[in-house]
């Protein structure tokens, strides 16, 4: 947070107010990328009472403070002198909108309390100071965890240049992604399924490898949720093997290809389709998985949710570049047959990838693992 703001009083009434903000960003997930997911709340100088509320739009969309302002005077309110809680620091660039720290200066706004400095060199701090240079107070509130976590693939990008890397897959107690010849579907159950598209609805870009195509020919898109917008669909395929009737080339959405080879016919056939192709190859002439992570945050993609076969996942991992797990575990045994990810194998126990969990729920008949490198 910035230097010119202070701590928020964690009172009972700042703490409900910053929730309902969380709650009102929430609503922006699937709907705002690459924009961060914000949520704002504005109460009256002389009775506190709520009188504004708004979350950020579609990019190029107004946002979440912009949105709020709007209810306020949609509903006949006065804003000034009003407290502003939002959950990242107002913006203070000219990007596909005009700045909202400007916006809340020129409405005359009292005091703005926000959960978290925007990691954006553009702002980072600078919105705070706008604030402050226009004598309005700058307050320092709850939840700087929280709304860090709803825009962790926002912060990964600023940060690192790179998506938020989430791995999700569906296996057994024993550790299995499939039976030996394959089938996969469906180790988990209908609860367990919905849960994961929500996490696919959350995603800039959704994985795979070409294995994956060839074996299951999966959609890969957002079905079982309601969403405003199909994620990027990317596939991983080095020798530009992908059938040129896979599902995944079908509407809605486009798809990204990163290649490591090129065939002229096989690149023409696929560019026919509407696929865009990139070709990142690397010394072993594979794709070049660090290089694709810094390609898609040069597009904008914040969170990369990889739904991807063992081969594949052990490269993100050996690598790595995986940020988090999400794993659902079905309460049965499957025997013999293919695994999260071909690791090792390995001659001692410390040679195993660590990690720790963040978060263990029961979905339906299932269990959802959420695990980050220990």
């Amino acid at each position: 947070m910035s230097d010119r703001s202070t701590p928020a009083p964690t009172d009972i009434a700042t703490e409900g107010l910053m929730r309902e903000a969380l709650g009102l960003a929430e609503q922006a997930i699937g709907l705002c990328d690459p924009n961060p997911r914000v949520g704002c709340v504005i109460v009256a100088a002389d009775d506190g009472a709520v009188i504004g509320r708004g979350h950020t739009r579609e990019a190029g969309g107004a946002h979440a403070e912009v949105m709020a302002l709007r209810d306020a005077a949609a509903r006949g309110a006065s804003v000034r002198g009003a407290t502003v809680f939002v959950t990242l620091e107002p913006c203070s660039h000219h990007g596909r909108t005009p700045p909202c720290a400007d916006a809340l200066v020129a409405a005359g706004v009292g005091r703005v309390v926000m959960a978290m400095r925007d990691p954006n060199p553009l702002v980072a701090g600078q919105g705070a100071a706008r604030l402050a240079a226009a004598g309005i107070e700058v307050a320092a509130g709850p939840f700087a965890g929280e709304a860090r976590e709803l825009n962790i693939g926002f912060v990964s990008r600023m940060e690192r240049g790179r998506p938020w890397l989430r791995m999700k897959a569906a296996i057994s107690l024993d550790g299995r992604s499939a039976l030996d010849n394959g089938a996969s579907q469906w180790i988990t159950g209908e609860v367990a399924r919905g849960d994961g598209h929500a996490w696919r609805k959350r995603a800039g870009a959704l994985l795979t490898g070409v294995g994956t195509v060839l074996e299951d020919d999966p959609r890969l898109d957002v079905r079982l949720v309601r969403t405003a917008r199909q994620p990027l669909r990317v596939i991983v395929d080095s020798r530009l093997q992908t059938p040129e009737t896979a599902r995944i080339l079908e509407p809605p959405g486009p798809v990204l290809l990163y290649a490591a080879a090129d065939d002229t016919d096989r690149r023409l056939a696929l560019q026919a389709r509407g696929v865009e192709i990139v070709r990142l190859p690397s010394p072993t002439a594979k794709v070049d998985l660090k290089a694709m992570l810094a390609d898609l945050g040069a597009r904008g993609i914040n969170e990369l949710h990889v739904e991807a076969g063992e081969k594949l996942n052990a490269s993100f991992l050996r690598e790595g570049l995986v940020d988090e797990l999400l794993l659902y575990v079905a309460p049965r045994l499957l025997g013999r047959g293919r695994g999260l990810a071909a690791l090792g194998p390995f001659e001692r126990l410390e040679q195993g990838l660590g990690f720790r969990f963040v978060d263990v729920t029961p979905i339906g008949g299932d269990l959802r693992l959420r695990l980050r490198p220990g």
